[in-house]
């Protein structure tokens, strides 16, 4: 696949990473942390794999497919996370994830 081929999907890669890190960053300064800690993590971890697979579909790596898959996944189960919280940056990050969920799964078909 070319570049621009994956042109869409890496910018909602990056957009979705961005919003992760965001939310990260207030989960953590929210007062009650420990009601978040699963967000947080998520948020993390959503945030990783969305930088990596728009990197590797930036190269046209012969594993963008399988990481699309997976990045899917994660930012599935990040955005039913942070959809579960009313603060203003979990639902934009649950949105950002739903998003980029879609694109990366139309990629990985």
């Amino acid at each position: 696949m070319s570049h621009e081929q994956f042109k869409a999907c890496i910018e909602e890669c990056l957009r979705c990473m961005q919003a992760c890190n965001h939310c990260y960053d207030a989960c953590l300064k929210e007062s009650h942390k420990m009601d978040m800690e699963n967000c947080i993590r998520l948020d993390r971890e959503c945030a990783d794999i969305c930088a990596f697979t728009a990197q590797a579909m930036s190269i046209n790596s012969s594993y963008a497919k399988e990481l699309c898959r997976l990045c899917a996944s994660i930012c599935e189960a990040c955005g039913n996370e942070c959809k579960n919280h009313e603060h203003e940056h979990c639902q934009f990050c649950a949105e950002a994830c739903s998003t980029c969920a879609k694109s990366c799964r139309a990629m990985a078909a």
